[in-house]
């Protein structure tokens, strides 16, 4: 079945005309006052915002981030704030049939009260909240949310849940985080995670208002195109929810008008009182072109400006303001000749895409930090690498409107959990009404955006009880199934269901899809191969050894650790923290010998860095964490990217590479490749090269060196490649070959080049595995090419020639951009320019230097000067850390 597309709406208020006039809306948004559970403290903060930034804003705490302070300050966390202020109606409450108090966001669990009544409770950080406050508002008004310590309820609703424990009760103590963050709808990493800190904030963490209204009012307005293949049209269908306040049906007419595809259309409509619907199909006009949205790289991301006119009687009128875009999603589950199992890809637009990417966590531990521009920056940076897809994690939190904007805009496909992960969960009534209404209002917030492509109901907690990661024992594993299906399947997707039949929903990640849902939902194992998609970790085998890598369908989490830039770490911590073995280092290290695990990984093909200067030898250290990850995770995303178009031994057809992770929540040693602040790692400049639409990759079977063609391209292409031997200690070229009329077939991939290692060493002559490396690239007609790659033949550490080179660099302004001629006097491995705290990026990073000479260019985030960029730059290659 074709599952369809989706609208993005421009949420503006509605204007309205005639009488009666409204809605009247009053933010609630400016300064409030915060006051702890024995009024000892009492400040003044921001709304949105929480517990913590408010202290910081007012100079009563450091950084949450510096040094050991997520422990010191963990008696925030353990308090029960208050958050109060008067307001004044701005209007005559007299004069309105409903008022309601309208929180978009309450982080978490609180009490409302409004003149000293309780108007509400909430205890879901994911849901809308809308209070009645008609009969209890008056000219002026006090209000206060008492929030209970979330850590405090997660603990008591784990006690109260006396029938069977619901595991895990606590996270490893090398995360020092808090237990029991399963028993409360908060984002679950803000109790810690293996690459975070535990801060559960307290707070009003996205917009709070007063909306009064008479007649009806427009609560979701959401777009679902879709296109009939028969009648080779596309229409649109259009959802609008109300709540009608009128004791009678109210009845009126709404006109839909999109200018550019010459498509008007009126309809009469009746809403019934209490919730009212009225949902439309507007069939787009035959004569207009529609131009789809389409991923980045793939084609444009083109939306059509809508106005739809609500004319609801007695004068009443709401127009909306929206954008339409159009595109279908399908994801292929069927037989592939050749292999046991079933495909795992999508067809978007009816074209097969590889979804190159990552995968996002909250990009703040206080999420009021998340700026739009701060958002822009990040999500600028995945295209900027190549990327085309990324997965909202499921242990985060459903991301604010500005992202899937950003998203929608730059053509970022979007897997999207819903928020569980790694743990069981309850089932309990109240529980369960808590997640329909909030994955109720997900989908209706969501569901108009067309870079979302997939729900997916949870993070590897299918993994969970197929592994048995608890160590639940086998006859009491029933009634952790039962709850299992009855989360994700008849709640959650049935939900999914009934507000959105326009993209596909699947129970968990990794899942064998079709096949987990054959075997009643609980696949034996959710990481086979020939189903589905996987998640895949090993630290100790050699990362540079392709075939520890899974063959798998989809690779939706795989990664690597390295730790941040000196210079980001600098601003957290102290001078006796700078080195590898310091307790800050131990300290910020949230995942079991995670430091280790980089050295000894590094130590499989690098010399470790040996220096008696203890800050030069953690700045190299650091350097080479990020090297290792990077070599690493090249080498298994080109396997990847190499394995879409075959089958080997039943195993192949991969159509996905999405690295874990993308983004940091704070200043750590994680599995990231853009560090806090946005700063790209080593392996994001690599990304960008390995994701890029045209590549050859090369890798070594039983001695010989095979090279395969990776096209994303939408037509055939006839190429020449250039494979080139070079000596460690020459700047000169040992021997080129140009193998031209190589085609290689759109959305492909294939083997272009077969060459015995001896063979191709003793053709060159002079060379060695140890003395030579090989490098290669594509060339097409006019501008296509590929970027350059290479294959070590050696580990590093047993390279022969390799010799310190004298590495220079010249900086030029040339307009808003900054040129860096570098200069080496030998062949120079993984370049590395760092200009410290300075906002920027380079469009190349951390390569391999063959060539005398090599322009970089600087992109900068904020205006900057030469003399700045001068002083902060630093220039490293792989033998200046020996």
């Amino acid at each position: 079945m074709l599952l369809l597309l989706l609208l993005a709406a421009c949420w503006g208020r509605g204007a309205l005309s005639g009488s009666p006039p409204g809605p009247a809306v009053h933010s609630l948004r400016g300064g409030w006052w915060l006051g702890n559970g024995n009024g000892s403290v009492v400040l003044k903060g921001d709304v949105p915002g929480c517990v913590h930034t408010a202290l910081l804003r007012q100079g009563l705490i450091q950084d949450p981030y510096y040094r050991f302070n997520d422990l010191t300050y963990r008696w925030i966390s353990l308090d029960n704030w208050t958050y109060s202020r008067t307001f004044k109606s701005p209007f005559d409450v007299s004069k309105w049939q409903k008022v309601n108090l309208v929180f978009e966001g309450v982080d978490t669990v609180a009490q409302i009260l409004i003149n000293n009544v309780i108007v509400g409770r909430t205890d879901n950080m994911f849901n809308r909240y809308s209070f009645d406050i008609t009969s209890v508002i008056k000219e002026v008004n006090f209000i206060e949310i008492r929030f209970l310590s979330a850590i405090s309820y997660a603990a008591e609703q784990s006690r109260s849940h006396r029938a069977y424990r619901v595991p895990p009760q606590c996270p490893p103590p090398v995360q020092k985080g808090e237990c029991h963050v399963n028993f409360i709808r908060k984002e679950q990493s803000s109790f810690s995670w293996d690459w975070g800190p535990s801060f559960p904030t307290q707070g009003i963490w996205k917009d709070v208002r007063i909306e009064a209204y008479n007649l009806c009012h427009l609560i979701y307005f959401t777009l679902t195109p879709s296109y009939v293949k028969s009648a080779q049209q596309w229409s649109l269908e259009i959802e609008s929810v109300f709540d009608v306040v009128s004791s009678k049906p109210v009845v009126g007419l709404v006109t839909v008008n999109i200018p550019k595809l010459q498509t008007q259309q009126t309809y009469t409509a009746e809403l019934p009182p209490g919730e009212g619907r009225i949902v439309l199909l507007v069939n787009i006009n035959k004569s207009a072109t529609v131009q789809t949205w389409w991923p980045s790289g793939h084609g444009n991301q083109t939306g059509y400006d809508m106005t739809t006119t609500f004319n609801m009687g007695a004068g009443y009128k709401i127009e909306k303001f929206s954008k339409a875009y159009f595109r279908t999603v399908e994801l292929v589950e069927e037989p592939i000749p050749g292999s046991p199992g079933l495909s795992f890809y999508f067809r978007i637009n009816g074209l097969p895409i590889f979804f190159k990417g990552s995968n996002w966590i909250p990009a703040d531990a206080f999420q009021d930090r998340v700026s739009s521009d701060r958002l822009k920056l990040i999500l600028q940076s995945t295209v900027d690498a190549n990327m085309n897809a990324l997965r909202v994690w499921g242990g985060g939190v459903y991301e604010q409107d500005e992202f899937y904007d950003i998203c929608d805009e730059l053509g970022i496909m979007i897997w999207q959990d819903f928020m569980f992960a790694c743990a069981l969960y309850p089932t309990d009534q109240n529980y369960l009404e808590s997640v329909r209404a909030e994955v109720t209002h997900q989908v209706k917030r969501l569901k108009s955006h067309p870079c979302i492509i997939l729900w997916s109901g949870n993070n590897e907690n299918e993994a969970a009880i197929a592994g048995n990661w608890f160590s639940i024992p086998h006859d009491k594993m029933e009634v952790y199934i039962l709850d299992y299906v009855k989360l994700y399947v008849k709640n959650i997707q049935e939900i999914v269901i009934a507000e959105d039949k326009s993209r596909p929903y699947i129970t968990s990640s990794p899942t064998n899809g079709k096949e987990s849902v054959k075997e009643s939902w609980l696949s034996q194992n959710p990481y086979d191969t020939h189903y589905g998609d996987t998640h895949f970790y090993d630290y100790l085998s050699d990362c540079w050894n392709w075939t520890v890598y899974p063959k798998t369908r989809f690779a939706s989490e795989y990664g690597f650790q390295s730790w941040p830039s000196f210079s980001t770490l600098e601003k957290v911590s102290s001078t006796e923290d700078w080195s590898y073995t310091s307790n800050f280092s131990l300290h910020r290290q949230h995942h079991a010998a995670g430091n280790d695990q980089m050295l000894h990984q590094a130590g499989l093909h690098f010399k470790l860095p040996q220096n008696t200067d203890s800050l030069k030898l953690f700045k190299d250290t650091i350097y080479l964490t990020q090297v290792m990850q990077a070599q690493c995770i090249k080498a298994e995303t080109e396997f990847y990217r190499r394995s879409r178009s075959e089958i080997i031994n039943g195993e192949g057809h991969t159509m996905g590479s999405l690295y874990w992770q993308l983004n940091d929540i704070w200043q750590a040693p994680s599995w990231a490749s853009l560090e806090y602040g946005g700063k790209w790692k080593m392996l994001h400049y690599f990304a960008q090269h390995f994701f890029a639409p045209l590549l050859p990759v090369g890798y070594e079977d039983d001695g010989v060196l095979y090279i395969y063609g990776v096209s994303d391209l939408h037509s055939d292409c006839e190429l020449t490649l250039q494979v080139t031997l070079h000596r460690w200690s020459s700047m000169e070229p040992v021997c080129t070959l140009a193998k031209e009329g190589v085609t290689l077939t759109a959305g492909s991939a294939a083997p272009i080049y077969k060459e015995p290692i001896n063979d191709l060493l003793k053709r060159c002559g002079n060379c060695t595995r140890q003395s030579c490396v090989v490098t290669f690239y594509l060339m097409g007609k006019g501008e296509l090419h590929s970027p350059g790659n290479y294959h070590f033949l050696s580990s590093l550490k047993d390279a022969v020639g390799l010799e310190k080179a004298q590495l220079s660099a010249a900086i030029s302004q040339q307009g808003d951009l900054y040129a860096f001629v570098l200069q080496t006097t030998a062949i120079t491995p993984f370049v590395w320019l760092d200009v410290g705290n300075i906002p920027g990026r380079f469009n190349d990073n951390g390569f391999l230097m063959t060539e005398k000479r090599k322009v970089v260019v600087f992109y900068p985030w904020e205006p900057i000067s030469i003399e700045e960029l001068k002083k902060s730059l630093s220039l490293t290659s792989l033998m200046d850390i020996y």
